[in-house]
């Protein structure tokens, strides 16, 4: 790849700062360019490390970049290749993901999703028009440029992205996320451009009521419900969307993709362009909400995928972790299951896989960060009897021991044995870190130091329905319902409910915990105590 004339090498160009995300061959940085003062992205891939196939898409990603220029995609503006290590200078975007934005908002309505929605469809477009097929559309690829209200929907990540001709079909290879592939992409049919509006139907689904069209446990039975186009609109919630949005979803979601609306029609459609006649403004709040939840399961997803990575010998071939594309400025644990497979041949999951196959993988952590692992409704349709091995009822003893054992040094504001059991780096998900990821044990040690047992003469914790998913012999993950009672200083009795999940990762035989996520606690209560 041609490099700029003038420049030949990165450091003449731009001073790298600090990083911003890390992937298996590649680290973001932010950077400075030197002549305008401008920031930048850096997007620093090791070339060492790539085999010639990896090398081929870097090339194409980065072919494929350096054609869109569009306001709602993020943009490539300068692409060096050195000895050593290529570099892809794109946008530094500011704003997170628009899902995590939408869930901070006052008000979200109808009109909202549309005008949400309409960017996304403008990158699209604009995408095909170049003769571009993104493949990987989802919530982790959709940023927002800036924190400012109004800040323009972003779309990121061309890692997977291919150039067709025309409205050529053509058989690419396996590509995409579990729940936003099109079904012609699961029937190993050609497929084109139609996919990215396949995805987009999902994602318009999602904006409206929080949770997605197509879920199973089970990725055979998700993938046979997206073969037949099985989604519905149950009530109540989908009683207040306008029949106008259900009838744009019912165009994207269509399982013909010779028949499905087209980014450039979709953008005509009443639902989009004539939004302030047709598009309810009633704020949404049980979207919102379930949104909520719905982003936590996806963090989770990072969480334990990172978790397992890290102490298995996984093959990577056709799983990848899929990062930011260098606009992202947070850290890049809210990763989803890409998965990644030319040769089609090797792809169809099965209960006979190996315990290390890529397939089997996406199978567990679809498992253990389903919305069963983070409710209480105990319900739960996926067995893993298949990957579990001798003693699995033993070590699910043992991970409910070592969380009540947590729980109660918490409880006795026992900071020592609080250190003993969780990993130094410990990561967590709290609503007292307003929805950021924490990482390390000093906010923690600050409720042990000022408020836990200072505030209360006796606390009790009982923990309801765990469900405890084995990840290999050396990780798991269990969520729960915990309820705390405790008595005040003034002696009146108080009852918490709050639903947990946590990551255990076992080092040096001792069991540790690596991650958490907890809900908004329920229940009156003037303090924060017992929360961690």
């Amino acid at each position: 790849m041609a490099a700029p004339a003038a420049c030949t090498r990165f450091s003449d160009n731009y001073e790298l700062k600090e990083e911003l995300g890390k992937g298996a061959f590649s680290v973001v940085r932010r950077c400075v360019q030197k002549s305008t003062g401008l920031e930048f992205a850096a997007k620093i891939i090791n070339t060492k490390k790539l085999s010639a196939r990896d090398f081929q898409k870097l090339e194409r990603e980065a072919r494929i970049c350096r054609k869109l220029q569009h306001p709602n995609i993020v943009r490539l503006h300068d692409s060096i290749q050195e000895e050593n290590f290529h570099y892809l200078v794109f946008d530094l975007v500011t704003g997170g993901e628009l899902f995590e934005d939408i869930v901070a908002r006052e008000f979200y309505s109808e009109a909202d999703a549309s005008h949400c929605i309409q960017q996304i469809l403008e990158s699209v477009n604009h995408c095909h028009q170049n003769g571009v097929v993104h493949r990987d559309l989802k919530p982790e690829n959709l940023l927002l440029a800036s924190k400012q209200k109004g800040a323009a929907v972003k779309l990121a990540d061309f890692g997977l992205a291919i150039e067709v001709q025309g409205e050529q079909q053509a058989w690419f290879g396996f590509a995409g996320t579990p729940g936003y592939l099109s079904p012609e992409v699961l029937k190993k049919e050609p497929y084109g451009k139609p996919v990215d509006i396949w995805a987009c139907g999902v994602i318009l689904y999602i904006l409206l009521v929080g949770y997605p069209p197509f879920w199973d446990e089970d990725q055979h039975r998700l993938y046979a419900q997206i073969k037949a186009g099985a989604y519905d609109y149950p009530s109540p919630e989908w009683d207040t969307v306008t029949p106008e949005a259900k009838n744009l979803i019912n165009q994207m979601l269509t399982v013909n993709p010779s028949k499905r609306i087209t980014a450039s029609e979709a953008l005509k459609h009443p639902w989009i362009c004539q939004r302030e006649r047709v598009a309810s403004v009633v704020h949404r709040q049980e979207t919102v909400d379930c949104l909520k939840k719905f982003n936590a399961r996806r963090k989770l997803k990072g969480a334990i995928l990172t978790t397992m990575l890290a102490t298995r010998n996984f093959s990577s071939r056709s799983i990848i972790t899929k990062k930011s594309d260098g606009s992202q400025v947070k850290e890049s644990t809210d990763s989803s299951t890409t998965l990644e497979d030319d040769d089609v041949k090797g792809f169809a999951p099965s209960t006979s896989t190996p315990p290390q196959s890529p397939a089997l993988l996406a199978k567990v952590i679809t498992a253990a960060a389903s919305p069963a692992a983070s409710t209480s409704s105990g319900k739960s349709t996926l067995s893993l009897s298949t990957v579990l091995l001798q003693g699995a009822q033993a070590r699910k003893q043992e991970i409910i021991k070592m969380t009540e054992q947590l729980i109660e040094a918490i409880n006795t504001g026992d900071y020592e044995a609080y250190t003993k059991i969780c990993d130094p780096h410990l990561t967590a998900f709290e609503p007292e870190a307003l929805g950021n990821l924490v990482e390390g044990m000093d906010f923690h040690k600050f409720y042990f130091d000022n408020v836990l047992g200072k505030n209360c003469k006796a606390v009790n914790t009982t923990i309801l329905n765990p469900h405890v998913h084995l990840l290999g012999e050396d990780a798991a993950c269990i969520a729960y319902v915990r309820l705390t009672q405790y008595m005040d200083k003034q002696g009146q009795a108080h009852t918490q409910q709050s639903e947990e999940t946590r990551v255990w990762h076992k080092r040096d035989n001792k069991w540790q915990n690596v991650h958490f996520h907890r809900s908004g606690v329920t229940g009156s209560s003037p303090f924060t105590f017992a929360h961690k």
